[in-house]
């Protein structure tokens, strides 16, 4: 019988680290790094991410960065 357990997590990142994290797992998303970083830690099978704040791509970064810079 499977448990569930959720979580809210907040993770800061440096500037380059998002880029950096999601081209070495090779995801397009923040949902699916996280995904696989739990995947590879403890061989999790059903893990569901969503990101609830701030970007999710690599595309919504440069926006939300390019706006924090104004």
């Amino acid at each position: 019988m499977p448990i569930n357990i959720k979580l809210n997590v907040t993770l800061s990142l440096d500037e380059s680290a998002l880029e950096d994290a999601l081209s070495e797992f090779d995801e397009l998303t923040v949902n699916e790094l996280v995904k696989q970083v739990l995947d590879k830690a403890i061989a999790l099978d059903g893990v569901d991410c969503v990101v609830l704040e701030g970007p999710n791509t690599l595309e919504e970064y440069d926006k939300f960065s390019s706006a924090a810079g104004s």
